[in-house]
């Protein structure tokens, strides 16, 4: 099993090179279910979670082939197979995304309900009821979820849950809408840049989607769908735990294919902490102050903070001079790091959904345990600047998000290694 070994201590400078949105490409490749043709897809990053899907898509008569560039190729050459099973769903929750895409073109769908993770309980009935909208029928078949429908006919629906709305379910209503007869009006639709994205491939593919980037979106069905060629936005999260690590290690990370617009609350929150960020030409440079100013931060579904940067920040205010208040309105159980960044040296309390972080002078390196992917990355910021030698295990965690975070913090100056020991 892999773990890192961080020395912590050392200034990050120089460039990294942002790659592509994995909550972006996730859904966009589920989306190659629709079309006729070929699919071409550009900046599409090289992660597990990725690969999990291209699985997934082989086992669903999906033919995929990846090439060194970043670039995918996929198509349909089978569309008998209309059933994700557990062992293909539990690996990753985004397989849930084929739901809308097997309902909408091949009339059934059977998806393994995926239970709960790490982070906390993430039902799927904002997927569901919106697909029953649509028309389809659904059962519960030893635990997987049974939808049926020889046609989907487009309605008004809202789809807002107790948390906000949901991206995936938005994706997955609009994929489905985008093949039925008449128009759908999505309301309390996801905003996330990661929906936007999958709505521009899917008009590049034909579709009809407007709206897309509002909480109102409309889809105009059509007959077909056809492959296009398309390339995969920047990850903003990955672009946020690089400016969270040059500001916790007090260098000047420069980040290239990054696009600001897409973090403006994350980029005012840290400039609130005392974090430089400016543009400089296409890139973004991002620097700190020696004293880091406390902050009160509350996730929300975007443009709000992203929760998926929630444990990030919460390594960086573990140094601020003052108390920080960071509450989680999006997923309230995930605080699986917390314990783990206190064996750091960290000052951190639990309140229900909030967290309080008193700043401490310094982080002391530890072994720690990785639960989560953004928890992994928060435990590889913090062992940056801890004093000593920090171990990090369990990486293959962040290795479902990030492509080889190793590589590219050792090109800013990191002393950072993967190593592996027997699995346990």
């Amino acid at each position: 099993m892999d773990y890192f070994q961080i020395s912590g201590g050392k200034r990050l400078r120089g460039a990294v090179e942002i790659g592509g949105a994995k909550n972006a490409a996730l859904p966009i490749m589920a989306a190659s279910i629709l079309c006729e043709g070929e699919i071409v897809l550009h900046n599409v990053p090289d992660l597990a979670d990725v690969r999990t899907m291209e699985h997934l898509l082989n086992h669903l008569g999906v033919s995929s082939k990846r090439e060194p560039n970043g670039t995918v190729r996929l198509k349909v050459e089978d569309e008998m197979n209309c059933h994700a099973d557990y062992e293909l769903v539990r690996r990753m929750r985004a397989s849930v995304c084929v739901m809308g895409p097997l309902l909408a073109k091949r009339r059934k769908s059977q998806v393994s309900m995926p239970g709960g993770c790490a982070i906390g309980d993430r039902p799927i009935d904002l997927h569901v009821a919106g697909l029953r909208a649509l028309g389809a029928d659904m059962e519960l078949m030893s635990g997987d979820v049974l939808l049926k429908a020889k046609r989907l006919t487009g309605t008004e629906m809202f789809l807002g849950g107790p948390f906000g709305s949901s991206v995936t379910a938005t994706a997955n209503i609009m994929m489905a809408a985008a093949l039925a007869e008449g128009r759908t009006i999505i309301e309390s639709a996801a905003c996330e840049p990661e929906v936007t994205d999958l709505a521009n491939f899917l008009n590049a593919c034909g579709a009809q989607i407007t709206g897309q980037g509002s909480p109102r979106i409309t889809v105009e069905g059509v007959k077909q769908l056809n492959g296009c060629e398309y390339t995969v936005i920047p990850d903003r999260i990955e672009a946020g735990t690089f400016m969270i690590a040059g500001a916790i290690t007090n260098g000047e990370v420069r980040l290239r294919n990054c696009r600001l617009e897409h973090l403006l609350a994350v980029v005012d929150r840290l400039r609130q902490v005392g974090v430089n960020i400016e543009r400089d030409g296409e890139e973004i440079v991002v620097s700190s102050s020696r004293r880091l100013e406390p902050t009160t931060i509350t996730t929300q579904p975007y443009p709000g903070f992203p929760t998926d940067l929630q444990a990030q920040v919460m390594a960086l205010l573990c140094l601020a001079d003052g108390n920080s208040v960071l509450t989680e309105k999006i997923y309230p159980d995930r605080f699986m790091h917390v314990g783990e960044l206190n064996r750091l040296g960290a000052q951190l309390r639990k309140e229900g959904p909030t967290v309080i972080v008193e700043g401490v002078k310094r982080l002391i390196g530890a072994p720690v345990m990785a639960s989560d992917l953004r928890a992994s990355a928060a435990l590889v910021l913090a062992g940056l600047v801890a004093k000593g030698e920090t171990l990090v295990n369990r990486v293959y965690h962040i290795d479902r998000g990030y492509d080889r975070i190793e590589r590219k913090l050792r090109m800013l100056g990191a002393d950072i290694e993967r190593l592996s020991r027997p699995d346990e």
